[in-house]
């Protein structure tokens, strides 16, 4: 299943994520993933991963042309001449000449002048013919009015934290009022259970509701996520370094969920986020330098 970009690029709905991935099995996971049939793989300069995701896609033996890569800017290298230069340290990790989308990682709101320059260096690799699409992750619908009052560019692509617990529909209306598609990362929760984000926690892989769907169709809970997502128009980038895990995550084109069991998924949204909230600044963690080679 495909999406066209307000651009006209045409980006598969479905991705391979790499967060979290230890670079020792990226290689692996996304080898496994082309071999599997997705055909977009999401990684970022701060995963510290991306030479990994190269190596998996040549090894793959699928053309280039055929993979659809997306990587992300880190805070550390906000500024327009330093947006430009980590373009340059991505596409020589991943060992490509273009990227098919590149987006800022964060709004960094306590430097959004960095940010606006990123962004603008993002426009000029745009036009460049270097990236196809460019785009920002964790923009809440104030950054994105910043953002647009400033550039010239609209984001293709609006990547955020969005799974049945945290649904963000104010952000997803921001997104598509503009005409930027919403990508969900975490989109099976896996922030809800990942270790060391935090105690007292809800798995939505647990989800009472989310299992009764998933058992009237003979699928997983995971699948079910993943198909609600796309049945919604988003596009998902689900992360696992386990094969069988990687291909039940691509098995979800073989069915269809009802206008109420999709009301019903709706319906758990609890507002509350797990991931970072983007309007903190985390002056540490933004300075991580993202290492050349």
């Amino acid at each position: 299943m495909d999406i066209t970009l307000n651009n006209g690029v045409i980006m598969p709905a479905l991705g391979i994520g790499v967060f979290q991935s230890p670079p020792e099995q990226t290689t692996a996971a996304v080898e496994a993933a082309l071999a599997t049939g997705y055909r977009h793989i999401d990684t970022a300069a701060a995963y510290g991963n991306e030479r990994e995701v190269g190596e998996g896609v040549r090894r793959s033996g699928v053309d280039r042309s055929e993979v659809f890569i997306e990587t992300k800017v880190w805070v550390s290298d906000y500024g327009h001449d330093e947006t430009l230069h980590a373009w340059e340290k991505a596409v020589a990790k991943l060992g490509v000449d273009h990227l098919d989308l590149l987006i800022l990682h964060q709004p960094a709101p306590d430097r959004f002048e960095k940010t606006i320059a990123a962004y603008q260096a993002l426009e000029t690799l745009l036009a460049d013919g270097r990236v196809r699409a460019i785009g920002v992750s964790n923009f809440m619908p104030h950054h994105l009015k910043q953002l647009l009052a400033s550039t010239d560019v609209v984001p293709a692509v609006n990547q955020i934290e969005l799974h049945p617990y945290f649904t963000q529909p104010d952000v997803q209306a921001a997104d598509a009022g503009h005409g930027i598609l919403t990508q969900a990362w975490s989109p099976i929760g896996g922030i809800t259970f990942y270790p060391g984000w935090g105690e007292d926690r809800r798995n939505v892989m647990d989800d009472p509701t989310i299992a009764a769907i998933a058992h009237a169709h003979g699928k997983s809970p995971a699948q079910v996520m993943l198909r609600w997502h796309l049945q919604q128009g988003r596009s998902a980038i689900p992360k696992s370094t386990n094969p069988a895990r990687i291909a039940e995550n691509f098995d979800v084109f073989d069915f269809e969920l009802s206008a109420d069991q999709l009301a019903g998924i709706d319906a758990l949204d609890t507002g509350v986020r797990n991931g970072p909230d983007p309007d903190e600044a985390r002056p540490e963690r933004f300075s991580m330098v993202i290492p050349e080679a």
